[in-house]
């Protein structure tokens, strides 16, 4: 999958000065094209669309700095419909405009160019299961949140502090399929991942009782997925978790991920300390 990935990087390169197909990108790397944005965001750290966008300003720096070129046919040969948008996003990633950077040699921002490798260190073993789902439904509370990378997302703190408490213990006593008990969904996710754009998030259960009044359903079709387990200390262990499913799991297994709802279900020590989680993903059957 490593492989497949950098020869979609090769394409990004070759294409700086056009159009950039995503569709045509996911060609080269053998998968889908949702599979391919959340591969690149969860290895790279950045969204693809800022890649890209980084790497062509970088690209464009160079020919501002040259001098051999009117700013305007620059411009346009890197997709700007005209100078003041140029001048914007070139100023918005170097700190300085254009016309100032040729007439100072300003120091430029440089995005290098990426190249993916695995390493494989072999000191632990991904516990993980295959499961195949008729349709099912989450019964919960909805909020619509920002995305947050690292960290705690206040929203979703926020959000759980203010579900009543009984409905709460309602809400979990309807808890009739795996996984079982209370789960935290995100669905609805910008395909950027981009941070601070916002998804759907879900404090319910997975059930098919009728749901409580003040509830929402989310119907979440048949499908398969990945289900991932781990313990250890609470948040460190779940967020390597999320890290580890996508930087070694993915590109070592013959499936990828496809567009649903993703759910976690987290028991905490009482001392909340330690956790034990299961991550479940949607996934499919990689053909490439």
């Amino acid at each position: 999958m490593l492989e497949r990935l950098n020869q979609a990087l090769e394409y990004v390169e070759s294409r700086l000065d056009q159009e950039v197909d995503v569709g045509e990108m996911a060609r080269v790397a053998a998968t889908s094209e949702y599979h391919l944005r959340r591969m690149f965001s969860a290895l790279a750290g950045l969204p693809l669309s800022e890649y890209v966008r980084r790497r062509r300003l970088t690209v464009a720096g160079a020919d501002v700095l040259a001098g051999r070129v009117p700013l305007l046919e620059i411009a346009v040969r890197y997709g700007y419909g005209s100078g003041e948008a140029f001048a914007r996003a070139f100023r918005a990633m170097h700190g300085v405009g254009p016309g100032e950077a040729r007439r100072t040699g300003a120091a430029l921002v440089s995005q290098p160019r990426l190249t993916f490798r695995l390493t494989v260190e072999g000191s632990s073993s991904m516990r993980y299961r295959v499961v195949d789902r008729p349709k099912f439904r989450v019964v919960g509370l909805k909020a619509r949140v920002p995305l947050v990378h690292a960290g705690p997302n206040q929203a979703i703190i926020d959000f759980v502090r203010g579900i009543d408490r009984g409905l709460r213990e309602e809400l979990e006593k309807l808890s009739d399929q795996e996984p079982q008990g209370t789960v935290a969904v995100c669905d609805d996710l910008d395909p950027s991942r981009a941070e601070g754009t916002e998804l759907d998030y879900y404090h319910g259960v997975i059930t098919s009782a009728p749901a409580p009044p003040g509830t929402t359903v989310l119907p979440v079709p048949a499908g398969t997925w990945a289900v991932f387990t781990t313990s250890g200390p609470a948040p460190r262990a779940i967020q390597e978790l999320w890290r580890d499913v996508f930087t070694e799991w993915f590109p070592s297994n013959p499936y990828r991920s496809r567009p649903g709802p993703e759910i976690l279900r987290t028991r905490m020590s009482p001392d909340g300390a330690e956790a034990d989680a299961e991550l479940w993903l949607p996934v499919e059957r990689d053909e490439g």
